[in-house]
C-alpha cells in the first residue's frame, strides 16, 4: 500500500484527504517513481475547488508536478530505467495521472533526468513554471535584448519564471504586484522596475515605465479591470498574452487601444507546448541548460511535509508568497 492525496467532493483545503490504496503498475508507455517532492500549483487549487477547466471524477488526486526516483517501468519504454532519478513534465490530465502520493505513473515521455546537482525540491518545482513562461515569452513572442517585458502577477512561480528568463535573454523585465509588500524582493529577484496595481496612479506608472514605443508583450494570469491602463501602455503591434483569469471582477475589452494599437490579445496554455513534441524539446533544452548553468532558479517561498497538504494549498491560497510552495514526501 500507498499513500495519496484524494478529496470526495470539491471545496477548501480541508476536503483533502490521505488515503492508502493499492499503487497501479506502470501501463504500456508509462513510468511509475516513488515521489521524493511535490510541487503546488494554482491548477491544484482550482481543480480541488471545482473551478478548473477539467471536472474531477470524484473521489478524485490531483497534482501536476513531482520528482524522484524510477521505481518500475511498463512496456515499450526505452531510455529510462529503475533508480533513475529524475523530474516531471505537468500532463495534460490530473486525474488520469495524478501526482499527490508516495508513489506515481506518468507517461513516459514526460519523465525527464535533471541535472544530478539539482535537488528534488527544485526539480518538483521547475518545470510548470518555466515551462509556462518560455512557452509565452520565448516561444511564441520570441522577446529579444533590450525590450521592456511586462510581467503581472510578479511574486507568482510563473512570474518569477518569466523575470529570470527575460534576463537571461538580455530583455527588461517590469513587474506588476498588488501592494507595496512584495516590491523590494521582486527587486531583488531581477525585476527592472515594480509598478504597484492597487497605486492610484497605476495607468501613469505604467506608462511611464513602458518606455517610447509602449509593451510589446505583456504576460498576464489575471485579466481583470487592468486591462483598461495595461492596453494604453502597449506598444503598436503588441501582443497580451493572457493564461489565466485570476482577478473576481469582470474583465472590460479595451476596444479603443485595440483598434488603435491594433493589438493582440492571445490566449495560452502550457499545454500547447506539452502537446507538440518538437516544441517540447526545446523547451526542456532551454530549461535544463538555465538549471544547469544556474540562470534559472526557482525561488522556493516554502515546503511543507506530505501530512501538511491542506496547509499547503492553505497557505497557496492566502496569496501572501513569493515564489513556488513545494511539499517532500
Amino acid at each position: 500500500m500507498s499513500r495519496v492525496v484524494r478529496f470526495h467532493q470539491v471545496g477548501g483545503p480541508d476536503v483533502l484527504r490521505i488515503e492508502d490504496i493499492e499503487p497501479m503498475p506502470p501501463a504500456t508507455g508509462e513510468v511509475r517513481i516513488t515521489v521524493k517532492a511535490i510541487g503546488i500549483n494554482r491548477a491544484d487549487i482550482l481543480m480541488r475547488s471545482g473551478t478548473y477547466i477539467q471536472t474531477p471524477t470524484l473521489p478524485s488526486g490531483l497534482g501536476l508536478e513531482a520528482a524522484g526516483v524510477v521505481d518500475a517501468v511498463g512496456a515499450e519504454v526505452d531510455g529510462l530505467s529503475p533508480g533513475d532519478v529524475v523530474s516531471v513534465i505537468p500532463p495534460i490530465s490530473m486525474t488520469r495521472w495524478p501526482a499527490y502520493g508516495e508513489v506515481a505513473v506518468f507517461p513516459a515521455h514526460h519523465i525527464v533526468r535533471h541535472p544530478p546537482a539539482i535537488d528534488f525540491v527544485t526539480a518538483a518545482a521547475s518545470w510548470m513554471q518555466y515551462l509556462t513562461a518560455y512557452g509565452a515569452l520565448i516561444d511564441i513572442a520570441g522577446i529579444a535584448a533590450g525590450e521592456r517585458v511586462l510581467i503581472t502577477a510578479a511574486s507568482s512561480s510563473a512570474g518569477l519564471a518569466a523575470i529570470q528568463i527575460a534576463n537571461g535573454v538580455g530583455a527588461i523585465p517590469i513587474a506588476v504586484t498588488r501592494g507595496y509588500s512584495k516590491k523590494q524582493a521582486l527587486l531583488d529577484a531581477g525585476a527592472h522596475d515594480v509598478i504597484v496595481a492597487d497605486d492610484d496612479d497605476f495607468a501613469s506608472n505604467l506608462l511611464a515605465a513602458s518606455g517610447r514605443d509602449g509593451f510589446r508583450i505583456v504576460f498576464d494570469p489575471v485579466a481583470g479591470p487592468a486591462f483598461m491602463a495595461i492596453a494604453a501602455a502597449m506598444a503598436d503591434g503588441g501582443m497580451l498574452i493572457e493564461y489565466g483569469g485570476l482577478s473576481a471582477q469582470p474583465t472590460p475589452f479595451p476596444v479603443g487601444s485595440v483598434l488603435a494599437k491594433t493589438l493582440t490579445l492571445r490566449g495560452y496554455l502550457v499545454h500547447e507546448i506539452i502537446r507538440d513534441p518538437a516544441r517540447l524539446e526545446r523547451a526542456k533544452t532551454f530549461i535544463l541548460d538555465g538549471l544547469s548553468t544556474g540562470s534559472l532558479k526557482p525561488v522556493i517561498a516554502k515546503v511543507f511535509s506530505f501530512d501538511q497538504i491542506a496547509q499547503a494549498h492553505a497557505f497557496l491560497e492566502r496569496n501572501e508568497h513569493l515564489g513556488k510552495v513545494v511539499v517532500t514526501v
